[in-house]
């Protein structure tokens, strides 16, 4: 059992004072039988009047508006809670999906919808080929093939961190051979999809207290991890930058279909087009 605190402040600055326009905040950690939300609270400056919803994917997101100029603003988000996610998990896969190829069951097959399609065009068949590479005949087991996969995204990529924004394609990811954990996520969540494979995208931190683990620099930080739908079992947790299964150390916010959808915070404002200067992000987690 960890009790856990996040800090996450985002600030945007600018040159002239300008209208915000309303800005749409994923930072609410998603409540799990792993994860206890025993407190959050998120600030504003300046002054907004915020709302939440429920996204289609079942993430809290709230959409904060503004009436005031202003040069400056921060989003605070402070919470903590207390994650029992256990660090070698067994899985309870049903019989009919402990060896790949498997069929999902048609109501599967119709919620999962979305999430078993690839996101991405594979015009060459680069990416199907890649992942067609860790079936190792007709009869794999299952969970030791997406093990396999997991393992063969960090092992064919080096882990890069970047700052900027945005994400490699699955088959620029594997062309440049490095990425961050958002490339890793990206390119094991289209992996997997690219075998039928119902998989979302997850975003949320990392706590990293032995500093040992990579997409933290510190203690923790912002991270991406995918889970993977596998009958039985439900929803599987896989970390590929670090070669990891199970949500030990890992604090959702939001899982989405594609990595876009998730962004912590994201909104546009009216004013001069060189108003904008720019944008400093500080996450703390912590124990």
């Amino acid at each position: 059992m960890s009790k856990i605190r996040i800090h996450h402040r985002t600030i945007y600055h600018y040159r002239y004072a300008v209208n915000l326009r309303p800005h749409r905040l994923m930072l609410r950690p998603r409540e799990s039988p792993d994860l206890r939300l025993l407190s959050h609270e998120v600030s504003i400056t300046p002054q907004a009047q915020v709302s939440w919803a429920i996204d289609v994917f079942g993430n809290a997101v709230a959409t904060a508006v503004f009436s005031d100029m202003t040069n400056v603003l921060t989003v605070d988000s402070v919470a903590l809670v207390d994650l029992t996610a256990a660090a070698w998990p067994v899985f309870a896969i049903a019989a009919s999906a402990l060896t790949f190829p498997f069929r999902y069951s048609d109501e599967e097959w119709t919620d999962l919808g979305a999430l078993t399609a690839r996101q991405y065009a594979d015009p060459s068949q680069q990416l199907q080929r890649w992942a067609q590479g860790f079936v190792a005949s007709n009869s794999t087991d299952t969970l030791s093939l997406l093990k396999d996969i997991s393992a063969g995204v960090s092992s064919s990529i080096s882990y890069q961190s970047r700052e900027a924004e945005g994400t490699q394609t699955p088959t620029q990811t594997l062309d440049r051979g490095r990425g961050s954990c958002r490339d890793f996520a990206v390119l094991f969540a289209e992996a997997v999809r690219s075998l039928g494979f119902g998989a979302r995208i997850v975003s949320g931190y990392l706590f990293n207290p032995d500093q040992i683990l990579l997409g933290s620099q510190d203690q923790g930080s912002t991270h991406a991890w995918v889970e993977v739908f596998v009958p039985g079992a439900g929803w599987i947790t896989f970390d590929p930058t670090n070669r990891s299964m199970g949500g030990a150390n890992l604090i959702p916010v939001a899982v989405t279909r594609d990595i876009a959808q998730s962004v912590p915070v994201a909104g546009s404002f009216v004013g001069a087009s060189d108003a904008f200067i720019s944008m400093d992000v500080e996450v703390e987690v912590s124990a």
